[in-house]
């Protein structure tokens, strides 16, 4: 198993957007730590070293608070309206064996046999909520789809889970799905399928213009 990360934290006497923004410039995330029936505490990290974790793969990380380190796992992760940079953390209190639920990204793994016969391949969800022991969170599900053909569907309770977890997603929650791919249309083929003038109108148009020339 890798090595647990450690976070340095600083605690925050202030909180709200203008002191989260100040603490932003300084380099470092505004977090708030809770669970354990402890009162939350803000907290703030240096960014680059929970950016980097983050892309490690770090799920469970060791957070310590002047003299104290404790166990926590990083449950969400907010980004700017971007999408890019990451701007608030919300840690929670663990014990090694304590079990949690986790929201778990899907991993699609294989070339499916079906995309042989003309189909395509259709992921329905990116992520599946389980159960585990908090020291040990997947950093993703791996789902194999090589035998999936055309017509075939995969749902979450189908998704082998790593040894130890618990499916808590709804079991018929579709993942994967493999249909055909649908055939361009030709010109002549939307032609045809546009209405044709009734005739009635053109009639009732030339009678019409007919009369219109008697009186003229």
């Amino acid at each position: 198993m890798a090595k647990k990360l450690v976070l340095k934290a600083e605690t925050r006497e202030q909180t709200g957007s203008k002191s989260a923004a100040k603490v932003r410039k300084q380099g470092r995330i505004p977090a708030i730590v809770y669970g354990h029936k402890e009162e939350p505490v803000a907290i703030s990290l240096d960014k680059h070293n929970l950016v980097e974790g983050l892309h490690d793969g770090h799920r469970v990380v060791n957070v310590q608070i002047g003299r104290k380190k404790e166990t926590m796992v990083i449950k969400d992760i907010q980004y700017d309206y971007l999408g890019k940079d990451v701007i608030h953390a919300d840690l929670m209190r663990v014990d090694a064996t304590e079990r949690i639920n986790v929201t778990v990204p899907v991993e699609l793994k294989g070339t499916a046999k079906g995309t042989h016969e003309g189909g395509i391949i259709e992921e329905h969800a990116d992520h599946l909520e389980i159960e585990c022991r908090a020291t040990d969170i997947p950093e993703s599900i791996v789902v194999l789809v090589k035998d999936v053909g055309v017509g075939d569907n995969l749902h979450a309770g189908d998704i082998e889970l790593p040894p130890g977890a618990r499916l808590v997603s709804d079991p018929s929650m579709l993942i994967v799905t493999c249909g055909l791919v649908a055939a361009a249309k030709t010109t002549e083929e939307i032609e045809a399928e546009i209405p044709a003038v009734p005739e009635v109108i053109t009639e009732a148009k030339e009678e019409e213009e007919g009369a219109s020339e008697e009186h003229g």
